[in-house]
């Protein structure tokens, strides 16, 4: 279908493509095996300035909005998760610092953001703090010109990797979710380490760490927004991110549908290509309907994201399920099309299904979004009595 791209959104569409194929495609295998940081493709990706794409043109990038970022994350995903997620991430720790940083911190850190000089993460998870945001135990207490953080981050994407962190930490206990603030950490900063590199089941390219803090001090002007912004910027962030997690589900759905359609021309059963018998078409039927539908919604939602619109939770929330749901639901089927090949490494339809899998978990699970999207609906309703 024409989704009435820009000639400048297609340039990025076929750019961010060129670059899955030729460079993340033939590394995939070797970076899921090895559990390895897809540094060069990373390189790839700021050389071609596509570290930028989000980030305003005063800061170096090039000033596109929430649309081009899953065009671009979508085709990445149609190669490999596990790259798209440590470009995502990116994205995900530089949110908090563009909605609710000053023009001086935008100064200090998006040009060298938008290089692909120095990466990102997103610190809000914590063991007891998942989909309860509200049980976060990382503290930072205001000493003089200080703020000294305490605590551990879990589970955080480009952790060790990234040089740049965005935290989420309590400053006031006795007010609950509101006495939550929002941080930059820089990597190297005493006090703050990492733990073990996490062995996940998808994702593999991409780095999952703890993050540690024990005495970490960061200077008073590292906070973002005001002292008490920190549930507001970390579900600001959320909003303006879900949609290219959203978008991941889709890229890797298209990715594994093609593989699907692909084998079975190929595979031959009875005498004929099993693409000829009506269960296998049904199949992929499916499949194309469900993956158009899901970019429809996507890029609406993009779009209307871009337009500066405030109410973003439900949509985002939309976005964000129904794409991850039916990349988990494609991947799927697609190993099934294809049977014991698709079971087996040789194929990438069995590493799609691994990835898709944390889509649906992560920056809030699937029935957090459903919750949110009730809560919406529950609002709407009582407005309109």
């Amino acid at each position: 279908m024409d989704y009435f791209l820009t000639e400048e959104q297609q340039m990025i569409r076929d750019l961010a493509r060129q670059i899955a194929e030729e460079k993340v495609v033939p590394a995939r295998a070797e970076l899921d095996e090895k559990n390895e940081y897809p540094w060069e493709i990373i390189k790839t990706l700021a050389q071609s300035d596509m570290m930028g794409l989000f980030i305003p043109e005063e800061y170096g990038g090039l000033g596109k909005g929430c649309l081009e970022l899953c065009i671009a994350v979508e085709e990445i995903s149609r190669a490999c998760v596990g790259v798209s997620t440590t470009y995502a991430a990116n994205a995900l720790g530089t949110y908090p610092i563009l909605l609710f940083g000053t023009d001086e911190q935008k100064k200090k850190y998006l040009p060298d953001i938008a290089a692909g000089k120095r990466l990102v993460a997103f610190g809000l998870t914590e063991a007891n703090a998942g989909s309860d945001a509200g049980g976060i135990q990382t503290t930072a207490k205001l000493e003089g010109n200080e703020y000294v953080l305490n605590g551990t981050k879990q589970w955080i994407t480009n952790g060790g990797e990234a040089e740049i962190y965005t935290i989420i930490a309590i400053t006031d206990k006795s007010k609950g979710p509101r006495g939550a603030s929002a941080f930059v950490v820089e990597k190297g900063t005493p006090g703050f380490t990492f733990g073990k590199k996490e062995d996940k089941m998808g994702i593999r390219a991409s780095s999952t760490r703890e993050l540690i803090f024990d005495n970490c001090r960061i200077p008073k002007e590292n906070i973002l927004g005001r002292d008490g912004m920190g549930f507001i910027v970390a579900m600001k962030t959320l909003d303006s991110s879900r949609t290219g997690v959203g978008a991941q589900g889709l890229g890797v759905a298209q990715g594994a549908f093609e593989e699907a359609v692909k084998f079975a021309r190929q595979r031959h059963q009875f005498g004929h290509p099993i693409i000829s018998f009506q269960a296998v078409q049904h199949m992929l039927a499916d499949m194309a309907i469900e993956i158009e539908a899901a970019r429809s919604l996507i890029y609406s939602v993009a779009r209307y994201v871009d337009s500066g619109a405030k109410d973003i939770s439900k949509p985002s929330a939309m976005a964000k399920t129904f794409g991850t749901d039916l990349g988990m639901k494609v991947t799927t089927n697609a190993v099934q099309v294809m049977g014991g090949s698709g079971y087996m490494k040789e194929y990438p339809v069995e590493k799609m299904m691994r990835d898709a899998k944390i889509l649906q978990i992560y920056e809030g699970t699937n029935q957090i979004q459903r919750n949110v999207i009730g809560q919406e609906i529950i609002k709407e309703a009582a407005r309109k009595k």
